[in-house]
């Protein structure tokens, strides 16, 4: 049977099994694990490419986009070959010197007719066999000489030849017979105008000798030789003479063609261009691509999935590193608790939620548009929910899962989304840490926007990529992602405090403020109990923070910690001011009722009022389960008076509990003791104070009263020191140093 003394321990069990997975060393790995999946599925669709159960000859019935750039190697190779063959063949002029052999050749004659040693039948048949090898020796001297000086390649030179000699022109024979009767003044004047004959006519790009052999009986028509042998001798020479100057050239065709080939653009896919549409037939091409590509479901990617989950566990990894660096070691010994973890998780998931949506918009729009997203939510959120500290941690995080989701390179990191992400979270954790006003919300997000925008100039002066309009609408929106950042944490920061019940700096500072509800009911109604709140409130904030304790929630909890005296007023010493006190007339338990309902009706208060959970346990467990010993020794001396064995303990005269459950709960409960009683000493020393302050703390500890919170007596002998400290500078005025309070009892021995 459950007795009256038991509700204490009771109240104690069910909130340390409440707590219970708080601390649950098996839920923080259940939390990894979580963090892992997390990152696997955000990262996953962005390195891994999906896969489509598609077959030949088939109509697909998806639109079906490119995971990254995709190569289409037979459109490509199929361009490649048409800029190729859009290449003609190519056939250089060369100038083969034709007017040397129209020079040689009169030389030849000139000399052989004034040769009278000659007969004239030796002088033809000299005429008919070195006037025709004299063409196939001027061209052979021009191809070695070509070659020996590397002039022109080889395959050239081979054409050369062989097209020269193709078109190679007969002399008629009644020519060579014609040929010795030429006199010296006939053949000088010969000689000049079948050589400027030859020159002109070979000025032009020949393919086909004849073309320019047909023009040469105008040309010496039209000349100053008016003898007719004469004539017709220029003319039959001057079209021996003239050969083809421009040849099929193979190797700078083949050339030109390679690099057309080369310089052709191959035909791609960029990323998130659609390859195949909704309703379109896939052909053996578009089948055979969608294989290349490695976008069909037979293609499992294992070993990019495999690289997927090692960079989870890595991510992860790094979490469980600062979460156990400075906890020995252990996860069980992490400094925050699953509540948090869990609250961590939820701000990363949102974190990544947002930067698919503005993927998705990057994808559709421009490359651009990556630097809109409000990366610096969860930097804000981590840091005003949880601390700066863990907020730095998983900057890192998120600057490398943005430079995932956002990237745009073929690549799989973006550096430069990576980069932004990782200045504005630092920019936002700098501006919002100290945040005590909802209002530095906005001043951070303007902060964040500016360096942002920053972040982005520097980006593009560093690639060189000055181009107006793209860097302008890049600034833009950087600077509008700052704000909008400011928006979301403002709309978000109530749910988190309200689900997790949280209480952030900011919201304690609005708690805090006089214009409260409850607070404005306890300055009006108990003045006295609001002043004590106050003194309360900033001894309890010092201490705090001497052991590292969080200083601000002390002091709005020991603003709220004695609301329920407000139903009971007058029974309360610090309100009755020039009026008798009714627990004078009054059973002592009943006293007692009423004094220990002040903890309870407190905290039911401040639910109603819907005012954060650590503020309701600190009011409710500030007293923990110390007894009222005054009430319980006017009990004993009542009933001594009256004769009767007492029908109670001192256990009837204890609240009701429960201890403190944290130190901030704790520090409230002995520095409201300790104020009360240093107020009741009339000139307190410094002596008395510190004696005061120890005798409480050392009689909370033999009554166990802090053994369902983790502080230490390291910590209650700095909660001590700062008490004292405290109380010298609050009761400057009233306290008396050992030199004051000796110099004043020698003035009364004196």
């Amino acid at each position: 049977m459950t007795t009256k003394n038991d509700l204490p321990q009771l109240k104690s069990s069910r909130l340390r099994a409440a707590a219970g997975w708080r601390q649950s060393t098996a839920m923080k790995w259940v939390f990894m694990a979580l963090f892992v999946i997390l990152f696997y599925l955000n990262l996953a669709p962005h390195i891994i490419p999906e896969t489509y159960n598609i077959t030949e000859n088939t109509i697909s019935d998806k639109d079906i986009k490119a995971p990254a750039q995709i190569r289409d190697e037979k459109a490509t190779k199929a361009a490649e070959e048409q800029a190729a063959n859009a290449i003609e063949d190519i056939y250089p002029t060369i100038g083969l010197q034709n007017q040397q052999l129209v020079e040689s050749i009169f030389l030849r004659i000139e000399g052989l007719n004034a040769d009278d040693q000659v007969t004239l039948q030796n002088k033809i048949d000299i005429y008919r066999t070195e006037i025709p090898s004299s063409y196939d020796k001027h061209i052979a001297n021009f191809v070695k000489t070509s070659l020996a000086n590397e002039t022109y390649n080889e395959l050239l030179l081979e054409e050369i030849s062989k097209v020269t000699a193709e078109q190679k022109y007969t002399i008629p024979e009644e020519t060579f017979y014609k040929l010795p009767n030429l006199k010296q003044e006939e053949l000088v004047e010969m000689r000049v105008v079948a050589r400027d004959i030859v020159r002109k006519l070979t000025l032009e790009p020949l393919r086909d000798a004849e073309t320019a052999r047909m023009q040469v009986a105008e040309l010496v028509n039209s000349s100053s030789i008016s003898n007719r042998t004469a004539r017709e001798i220029v003319s039959e020479i001057a079209r021996f003479a003239i050969s083809p100057n421009k040849f099929f050239d193979r190797t700078a065709t083949d050339e030109a063609r390679e690099e057309a080939r080369l310089n052709t653009q191959p035909v791609v896919y960029k990323e998130n261009e659609v390859i195949v549409r909704k309703g379109e037939l896939i052909t053996e091409d578009t089948y055979n691509l969608l294989v290349e590509a490695n976008l069909l479901h037979n293609t499992e990617h294992r070993w990019a999935k495999l690289g997927v989950v090692l960079l989870s566990l890595l991510l992860a990894a790094f979490l469980y590193i600062y979460f156990t660096q400075s906890a020995g070691a252990h996860l069980q010994n992490v400094k925050y608790n699953n509540s948090q973890l869990l609250m961590l998780l939820l701000i990363t998931l949102l974190n990544l939620a947002i930067m698919q949506i503005v993927s998705l918009i990057q994808g559709e729009t421009s490359n651009i548009a990556g630097y809109l997203v409000p990366a610096a939510l969860g930097a804000m959120l981590i840091t005003l929910l949880i601390d700066e500290h863990l907020a730095l941690a998983t900057t890192f995080i998120s600057g490398m899962s943005g430079a995932v989701i956002l990237n745009t390179t073929s690549g799989l990191f973006d550096f430069r989304f990576g980069f932004y992400i990782v200045v504005i979270s630092l920019a936002a954790i700098y501006s919002i840490k100290h945040a005590s006003q909802r209002s530095a919300i906005l001043k951070a997000g303007i902060m964040v926007s500016i360096l942002g925008a920053i972040s982005v100039l520097t980006l593009y002066l560093m690639m060189e990529q000055l181009d107006r309009m793209p860097l302008i609408y890049s600034v833009g929106l950087a600077f509008g992602g700052g704000l909008l950042t400011s928006v979301l944490v403002i709309g978000v920061m109530p749910f988190f405090e309200v689900s997790f019940g949280i209480l952030s700096a900011l919201k304690l500072v609005e708690l805090s403020s006089p214009n409260h509800p409850l607070l404005r009911k306890l300055l009006t109604e108990t003045p006295g109990t609001y002043h004590h709140s106050v003194m309360v409130g900033n001894l309890a904030e010092a201490a705090a923070e001497a052991i590292g304790a969080n200083g601000l929630l002390c002091r709005v909890g020991a603003f709220y910690h004695d609301i329920g005296k407000t139903k009971r007023p007058s029974y309360f010493i610090e309100n009755q001011n020039n009026m008798e006190n009714p627990h004078d007339t009054i059973d002592p338990m009943l006293s007692k009722s009423i004094i220990v309902a002040h903890a309870k009706d407190g905290a039911d208060m401040l639910k109603a009022y819907n005012i954060p959970k650590p503020l309701r346990d600190i009011a409710e467990q500030h007293h923990g389960t110390t007894s009222l010993k005054f009430f319980y020794y006017k009990a004993l001396k009542q009933a001594e008076e009256a004769g009767v064995e007492p029908d109670f303990t001192e256990d009837d005269f204890r609240y009701p509990g429960p201890k403190a459950q944290s130190k901030e709960a704790a520090v409230v409960g002995i520095a409201d003791c300790i104020e009360a009683a240093v107020r009741s000493l009339r000139n307190p020393t410094i002596t008395q104070v510190e004696d005061m302050i120890h005798k409480i703390i050392k009689s909370r500890v033999d009554d166990n009263q802090y053994n369902e919170c983790d502080l230490t007596m390291k910590e209650l002998d700095k909660i001590a020191q700062s008490l004292k400290e405290s109380l010298i500078g609050i009761f400057h005025s009233r306290i008396e140093y050992p030199e004051d309070a000796k110099a004043k009892d020698n003035d009364k021995e004196s």
